[in-house]
């Protein structure tokens, strides 16, 4: 191993020898420096030959690998859906891995023994939008200040949309979270080298990403990769097979070619996401749409991966053994009626609005009872409140039932932005990084926010990985105890109490 008083330090992988360099922590306490190695492929490039395949493991390499800048993502151009600032970057090699460390094992040479003791505990973390969008270059991800309470830190890359999860008649299903479960078997393989100890490993995602961590909860192929599970906003997909197939056929159809990889493979990776673009286009119905039959692409029930629905596995115990966080901002989607929207709404009745938005009318009674505070403010946030119940936090309630006794800890995250107003979606993010000093906070947060949030959000996030509980009492029956995050926190007693009303309509 490099001498740490330099600038760069070097780690042997099962492939080859990779190049990092060290970096500051903040906030002053702790470990004071991180090692960044970014952009280590897992996986070969996915074209050619292998780019509607399962991921391959990358071929060693000779020498010392630059891990010194973030690789190729999946992600291409500005998609202009996440307000977490995630940037492209051109290239092939899409299929890579980040890994921030404070502490390196020592047989890094020749001859040199092995370090006693364990490693660190080990945070992953698979980026969110919505299976289609997003980057794991996001500054955001950076696990510098995990790394300085003592947590090694991965972020992962996995290929989106149709190429990653498009159903094509001869072509492994899945794609993507193929490359979720090979990223994972990267890090059960080398994390040891960066300082980490691949028997205690976190899985961590936040909208996409939380519905990542949860798919992977209930898959029994996954189950030897992981030791705990941490789902921020988690949107489940459990896309039906009829459906997933009936997207990748009227694909193929689009584009004039057959629904097979000699077809596809025809087509330019342009082309695939112009069809996909087109097929997937946000219309004046589309939010019911997507909130009566989920989103069309990412990870579909296909008999082999996923053999039943997530929920299914759950309630039959798969998964048990892992302890679980789980929870959404109070008003993740609110955002979507903010503007010429919100001003559109003063001219829309209520109950024709909450018709169209999903809530029946023998439930309508008892949620607006339940949600007077927010009624109060008009129908804009009611509005928000009604999508957000319905896509998100009615399904982290059900997961949580479905987890019967299984070691289970719930929260909320109800600080409102100093811009917004509301706790709105991705707003929790930078707080469970601690990351508030970084690029683009305030068109999200709003000036000034809260540090000593951060401090308490990432502090049990931190214990939760280190121990395997985040320091509040689980969730137990119905009415079962919350973390609610905001100024100040606190634990309540049936946090979610104003989403009941929508789980009796929907039973």
């Amino acid at each position: 191993m490099t001498d740490t008083d330099t600038e760069f330090v070097e780690v042997t992988t099962a492939a080859g020898r990779v190049r990092g360099r060290w970096r500051p922590t903040t906030g002053g306490r702790g470990n004071p420096r991180s090692a960044a190695f970014l952009g280590i492929p897992f996986a070969e490039p996915p074209v050619g030959a292998r780019r509607f395949q399962a991921p391959v493991p990358k071929a060693p390499w000779a020498g010392v690998r630059d891990a010194l800048v973030f690789a190729p993502t999946a992600q291409r151009g500005d998609p202009g859906v996440t307000l977490i600032p995630e940037p492209s970057v051109e290239g092939e090699a899409t299929l890579n891995v980040n890994v921030f460390t404070p502490a390196l094992r020592r047989a890094q040479g020749p001859g040199e023994a092995e370090e006693a003791g364990p490693g660190l505990p080990v945070l992953v973390w698979i980026h969110g939008g919505g299976y289609f969008a997003g980057s794991p270059a996001s500054p955001w991800y950076d696990g510098r200040n995990f790394n300085r309470d003592g947590v090694v830190t991965v972020s992962i890359s996995y290929r989106l949309g149709f190429d990653g999860f498009g159903w094509i008649e001869d072509a492994p299903s899945n794609r993507g979270v193929r490359d979720w479960l090979l990223a994972l078997e990267w890090v059960q393989q080398n994390i040891a080298a960066f300082g980490g100890d691949p028997s205690r490993v976190t899985i961590a995602g936040q909208s996409a990403g939380g519905g990542a961590v949860l798919t992977l909860l209930g898959m029994e192929k996954a189950q030897h990769l992981f030791h705990g599970v941490y789902a921020l906003s988690g949107a489940l997909a459990d896309v039906a097979p009829q459906r997933v197939e009936a997207f990748g056929r009227g694909l193929a159809a689009a584009a004039g070619v057959e629904p097979t990889v000699a077809g596809f493979s025809s087509l330019s990776e342009d082309r695939v996401l112009e069809l996909q673009k087109k097929a997937t286009r946000m219309g004046p119905n589309s939010l019911g749409t997507i909130v009566d039959e989920g989103l069309p692409l990412g990870p579909s029930i296909d008999g082999d991966l996923l053999p039943r629905s997530t929920r299914e596995s759950l309630r039959a115990g798969v998964g048990a053994d892992k302890p679980l966080v789980l929870g959404a901002t109070d008003d993740e989607f609110t955002m979507a009626f903010t503007g010429a929207a919100e001003r559109a709404l003063r001219w829309v009745p209520q109950n024709f609005l909450l018709a169209r938005l999903g809530l029946p009318k023998s439930a309508r009674h008892a949620y607006l009872a339940a949600n007077a505070d927010v009624a109060g403010q008009g129908k804009a946030r009611l509005a928000g409140r009604l999508l957000t119940d319905r896509m998100f936090r009615t399904a982290l309630l059900n997961v949580v039932e479905d987890r019967g006794s299984a070691p289970t800890w719930l929260y909320r995250f109800a600080w409102p932005s100093g811009h917004f107003g509301f706790a709105e979606h991705c707003l929790d993010v930078p707080f469970f990084f601690d990351c508030l000093d970084g690029p683009s906070m305030e068109p999200l947060a709003g000036p000034n926010p809260p540090q000593g949030l951060a401090d308490e959000l990432h502090g049990t996030a931190v214990a939760f990985i280190a121990g395997g509980d985040p320091g509040w009492p689980r969730h137990e029956g119905a009415a079962g105890i919350a973390r609610v995050y905001d100024v100040p926190t606190r634990d309540v007693a049936d946090a979610y109490a104003s989403v009941r009303p929508l789980r009796g309509a929907a039973s």
